[in-house]
């Protein structure tokens, strides 16, 4: 038994189980506890175990990661209607080539030669004509694409890309095309081109600026790709591209602000012609690089831990999930008929608390079925004691090395039986149960994946809890005094202790206090202008309108949102001018639709969630202001509502056609895609799911964490919206990163499902056992959670805001005063954009918390039944149609009603009101009629 069994049987006993006596609680053995509690665990694991079995289909070999690769990443920039265009920049570069009297052909010219021409394509950008400066442009495109009519693989296209890229930065092509793109917005969103409607928006509308970002997407994904590699000849270039991109251009604007603004544009209406898929992804890479990736991540975070004085991390999700099995999927009605275990072993696997407190009929009930009480004495590793229990445990994890047990076996390798031991104990902890078994020759370790934490305030409650009990006083601000408790409370408290854990946003929020209690006393350290530092104080101005926008082309790209409330044309950069004709035609138009609703999907999720991570680390408070516009932005129901699908399809649907990707369409001879050729380029693909889509499942699901985890507000929002039935069913997806972060979500709301839903789901709270992290006192699988009163949802989110405001008012004044009196996207003039979304939310949760035990899904509290039922869930339906929420889900428009988000509420009391002349004569009438004679029932009010 490891010591993190250990403690959980000692702390989960002191906290759960009531003893009969004060005495019965102080002498009781831990040996039995332990017994025990492998026993109930083993008893839930078989259950599992039987349903894993009749699972078919293997793991998705899904590795995730920033970026797909690089071939990937470049063909996704394109659509397939735009394959005529390729041969226009061929056309393009062979006019300049006679312009210049030189052949047509750029690899056969030297170095020098070269560059001169890129010179003097540069300086062509910068004249007057429209038609010559993008003839240029449109050269310069096909040599950043690899001049890939001159080659015969794709390989020679990389490697001239490659080399070409060097070049076009080295002359300040970048720059020349960031100038290029300041003019196209500039003229798209001049007065007289607002003025006309732009009806009917279609490929061609966006030709010339689909040009700019392409060659601008190219040199960044290129240059991110080699800096990642560790190429010698991009090391100092990458370095110094990094730092132009996090540098404001010169109009004062970050490249990242200047594209977050071109999507607020294009979803206000005033550039329909924007191509948004082009502008995501532009964005995404601009930010991956400007920022840094998931090791630049894990990294800074252990910086930031080091200067404070804390431990550096040293789990990580990826490397853990590596290790674990998928689960399989949740049981249906079928197979629980089908598969059903003989009464004995349901009867073990369903006992009530009471049998956990009498070890004698426990050991009655497992000898009747197991063949005697002395069963396991003869034979622990055959029979179904310790043996089996982790053998069943190693279904979920896959074998992997325990760093502490390759460190004991390393240190006893002169004996075998005692490496074995080390191994098979690795820290060393005494057997409470049976003597140590024979170790097989290949061992999987058999423990949980995850280290147990708490909280400080965890621990503050538990002492809280055991002084009242046991003492009857509790002592305010005292985190240490254990005057006159047992000693099994010393244990416990010790135990806590030894697996607390004080993350960085504890003391980044610690400081912010200090800072508010003595502002004149307390030292602030100097704002360190990091990346992400950069980012933030350039988008705080008019984040809600980013946000917003994000979220409203997510909402359109979403697969289950219907194309008659979509309120922004997604389609403008993939529709052609003419419509086809033939059904192969009509075929690739819609596989290339649906291939551009998922590339942008994947783009906008990637962008929300490398935000939200780099605003946590660099300022939890930051991050904290990012999630609360993204939450009265709706991005919960969103994401829920792009998850409300078949997941299973939408993860295995491949929309793509290899042969008419790039490179592969323009290189070499091209087959005729009609009939089977057409179905057959359709398929080539070896891999039996779609890697974009996965990631993009992931990312979504990582940030409804992101932003519930802690807010017991908004995981009501969850149990409100019906979540539970459409989180399990993306647990059908076999991928283990996957489901710890769908189990992390159910995990969050169980307590508030009901006793009948987590009866019928015994399975699915197996797995969030044996996946996610236990947290020592946390009472997840019960309703007995004491900082779940309704009462306290509104108090949660508006002292969270305050302290935002308080935080960005101190740091960034003149920023958080524009982003207050800044208005939004489309915003109305009546003021109520706040006033609108904390009341949707605040009905939300009294729905949610007034509604009892639903007879078919087990949602809401324990034990209420009856004629109660019907009217709360009727009163929840009424108050969920009010805001426009139908079925568990806001509509389309709501989600994308600018009026219902939140732009910061301590600007709307300071936007200045001018008083008409009329209105300052006669104040001393309205004073006296409105105000001194008008009765208020505030009750009513």
């Amino acid at each position: 038994m490891t010591n993190h069994e250990h403690d959980m049987v000692w702390i989960h006993y002191k906290l759960v189980r009531k003893p009969k006596t004060e005495g019965e609680g102080v002498i009781m053995n831990v040996g039995i506890l332990a017994k025990l509690y492998r026993q109930a665990r083993m008893a839930i694991m078989e259950d599992t175990h039987d349903v894993d079995a009749n699972c078919d289909g293997p793991d998705l070999d899904f590795v995730y990661a920033d970026v797909d690769s690089y071939q990937n990443e470049i063909a996704e920039l394109y659509s397939y209607t735009e394959f005529s265009e390729f041969q226009m920049n061929v056309k393009a570069f062979e006019d300049q080539m006679d312009l210049y009297d030189l052949p047509p052909n750029w690899q056969k010219q030297d170095a020098a030669a070269q560059r001169s021409i890129v010179m003097k394509l540069v300086d062509q950008l910068e004249v007057s004509d429209r038609s010559f400066r993008m003839q240029a442009a449109r050269c310069i495109l096909y040599l950043a694409q690899g001049c890939w009519a001159e080659v015969q693989s794709d390989e020679e296209q990389h490697q001239n890309t490659r080399d070409n890229v060097i070049v076009l930065y080295q002359l300040g092509v970048f720059s020349s095309f960031i100038d290029l793109l300041n003019m196209e917005i500039e003229t798209a969103c001049s007065p007289d081109i607002v003025a006309v409607k732009i009806t009917n928006v279609t490929l061609v509308d966006s030709t010339d600026i689909r040009v700019i970002l392409s060659v601008l997407y190219i040199i960044t994904e290129t240059i991110r790709d080699e800096r990642e590699k560790g190429s010698e000849d991009y090391k100092q270039l990458a370095e110094s591209f990094v730092q132009e991109i996090n540098s404001p251009l010169p109009d004062g604007e970050l490249l990242a602000v200047k594209l977050l603004g071109m999507i607020t544009r294009f979803c206000s209406g005033a550039a329909p012609q924007f191509p948004m898929k082009k502008v995501v992804l532009l964005l995404w890479k601009v930010s991956l690089l400007g920022l840094g990736g998931m090791e630049v991540l894990k990294n800074l975070k252990n910086e930031y831990r080091a200067k404070i004085g804390l431990e550096p991390i040293t789990e990580d999700t990826l490397e853990v999930t590596k290790c674990m099995r998928a689960s399989s999927p949740p049981a249906t009605a079928t197979d629980i008929l089908e598969n059903q275990y003989p009464k004995r072993n349901f009867k073990r696997s369903l006992m009530k608390q009471r049998f956990l407190d009498e070890p004698e009929q426990i050991d009655m009930e497992l000898s009747g079925n197991e063949g005697g009480p002395n069963a396991n004495n003869g034979n622990s590793t055959t029979g179904s004691g310790t043996g089996n229990g982790e053998d069943d445990l190693s279904q979920y994890y896959r074998p992997f090395d325990d760093p502490s047990a390759s460190t004991s076996s390393g240190n006893n390798s002169g004996s075998g039986n005692n490496s074995n031991t080390a191994t098979a104990n690795p820290n060393n902890q005494p057997s409470l149960t049976q003597p140590p078994a024979a170790v097989p020759a290949v061992q999987i370790t058999a423990r949980l994946p995850w280290t147990p934490k708490v909280r400080q305030k965890d621990i503050d409650q538990f002492l809280d809890i055991s002084r009242n009990k046991f003492i009857g006083y509790s002592l305010i601000g005292d985190h240490e005094s254990l005057a006159g408790l047992p000693q099994p409370i010393h244990e416990g408290f010790k135990t806590l202790q030894r697996h607390m854990y004080v993350s960085l946003a504890d003391m980044q929020i610690k400081k912010e206090e200090d800072i508010a209690r003595n502002p004149i006393s307390t030292h602030e350290d100097e704002i360190k202008l990091t990346p992400a530092e950069i980012l933030y104080q350039a988008i705080l101005p008019n984040l809600p309108q980013y946000m917003i926008a994000l979220l409203k082309v997510l909402l359109a790209a979403s697969p289950t949102s219907k194309s008659k409330t979509e309120s922004i044309n997604i389609m403008a950069d993939v529709l052609p001018k003419k419509m086809p004709l033939t059904a192969t035609q009509s075929t690739k138009l819609t596989v290339d639709m649906g291939r551009h609703k998922e590339i942008i999907v994947k783009a906008v999720s990637a962008i929300i969630l490398l935000y939200l991570k780099h605003f946590k680390i660099n300022h939890v408070y930051q991050f904290e202001f990012m999630s609360q516009h993204l939450v009265f932005a709706n991005c919960i129901p969103l994401v829920l509502k792009f998850f409300n699908q078949t997941i299973t399809e939408y993860v295995n649907t491949k929309n793509s056609i290899p042969l008419l990707d790039f490179p592969s369409c323009v290189i070499g001879e091209q087959p005729d895609l009609s009939g089977d050729s057409f179905v057959y380029g359709g398929e080539m693909s070896d891999k039996p799911y779609s890697w974009r889509n996965v990631f993009s499942c992931i990312n979504l699901l990582r940030i409804l964490n992101k932003l519930i985890k802690w807010k017991h507000s908004r995981v009501m929002m969850l149990v409100v919206f019906k979540s539970a039935p459409i989180l399990k069913k993306t647990l059908k997806v076999r991928h283990a990163m996957m489901q710890l972060y769908v189990l992390k979500l159910l995990k969050m709301q169980t307590k508030y499902l009901g006793r009948q839903w987590r009866k019928s789901n015994m399975k699915t709270l197996s797995a969030i056992y044996s996946k996610v992290r236990h947290r020592l006192n946390d009472d997840w699988a019960f309703g007995n959670d004491l900082e779940s009163r309704p009462w306290d949802f509104q108090a949660e989110e508006c002292t969270l805001r305050a302290c935002v405001d308080r935080f960005n008012l101190r740091r960034y004044p003149e920023a958080t005063q524009k982003c207050g009196a800044g208005g939004g996207v489309g915003v109305g003039n009546n003021g109520t954009a706040a006033q609108n979304a904390e009341n949707a939310q605040q009905s939300n949760m009294h729905a949610g918390n007034s509604s009892g035990d639903r007879d078919s899904n087990g949602y809401g509290n324990n034990g209420s039944s009856g004629g109660g039922v019907t009217n709360s869930s009727g009163q929840q339906s009424q108050q969920l149609h009010d805001y426009g929420v139908e079925g568990g889900f806001p509509s389309d428009e709501i989600l994308t009603h600018s009026d219902f988000a939140f732009f910061g509420h301590s600007g709307w009391w300071d936007r200045k009101v001018e008083l008409t002349d009329y209105f300052k004569a006669n104040y001393a009438v309205w004073l006296e009629e409105e105000v001194y004679n008008s009765q208020t029932d505030w009750d009513a009010l």
